[in-house]
């Protein structure tokens, strides 16, 4: 099965490990990972101001190029994500944002929303299923007490991105399940690391990623889990009590991807 593939900037400086275990693990599930052409980035924020299209542009370019191979469209960054699901969304609902966001590509570029879009979460959950995921874990990580982190930007705003529950999502927790781990489910698993506010005021920002890092570690917590590298840099910044790693990171381990890449 193949897949259209947004990576993102962040994944090819700081955030390798979560695009290289990414490609690494769907290919051992049966799922080839396709950049579209000359992407570009994609635009770092959903700016919410209706007259601003310019910044939303390589997202709609990037979910063209899926429509044209007739293909759903897959990130694994969770801002990527955000950015990508909400300019679909808005080239689907507001028809005044689609009109000059197509009258800007021209006619032979337009494009009407038609792209399904999924996180890699969602697309092992949804389309490889985690009963798969289970039968292909060659190294089993029974007994590990793993927190997942999910942040602000996968689950909100909950009316579009519609990944899950956005007060209380399970995800995360059923993969880790499925990869033979135990779940820790803790207060702050879902709340904002202060990642967006880091430089204007950083004793907030610290304050915020130290709730979550002590709540997980509080509740018995091992390790970390996250898709996000904002999250993940703001975490282990601000003094994590635990590791912080990537979710493919983790599935890599248990699929034994990452032996593969030591041998």
């Amino acid at each position: 099965m193949k897949v259209t593939y947004f990576p993102g900037c962040t994944l090819r400086t700081k955030a390798k490990d979560l695009d290289m275990y990414a490609r690494r693990c769907a290919e051992k599930l049966g799922v080839t990972l396709e950049e579209p052409k000359d992407w570009q980035c994609c635009g770092g924020v959903f700016t919410t101001a209706r007259d601003e299209i310019a910044t939303k542009l390589s997202s709609v370019r990037a979910l063209k190029a899926a429509k044209d191979k007739e293909q759903m469209l897959v990130t694994v960054c969770s801002a990527c994500h955000n950015v990508i699901k909400q300019t679909n969304h808005a080239m689907q609902t507001d028809a005044d944002f689609a009109f000059r966001v197509n009258n800007y590509l021209g006619e032979d570029e337009a494009y009407h929303g038609e792209t399904k879009v999924l996180h890699y979460l969602e697309l092992l959950r949804d389309v490889v299923g985690f009963d798969k995921v289970k039968e292909a874990v060659v190294n089993s990580l029974a007994g590990k007490k793993i927190a997942a982190y999910y942040g602000c930007l996968l689950l909100r705003p909950s009316n579009v991105m519609k990944m899950d529950d956005s007060e209380n999502p399970s995800i995360i927790e059923d993969l880790i399940r499925a990869i033979g781990a135990d779940p820790v489910v803790y207060p702050y698993r879902n709340e904002c690391c202060g990642g967006y506010i880091a430089l204007e005021n950083p004793e907030s920002a610290k304050a915020k990623s130290s709730k979550v890092t002590k709540s997980a570690a509080g509740h018995g917590a091992e390790l970390i889990v996250t898709a996000c590298p904002l999250c993940k840099y703001n975490l282990e910044k601000n003094g994590s009590e635990i590791p912080v790693v990537y979710f493919t990171e983790l599935l890599a381990e248990a699929l034994g991807v990452k032996e593969e890449d030591n041998e």
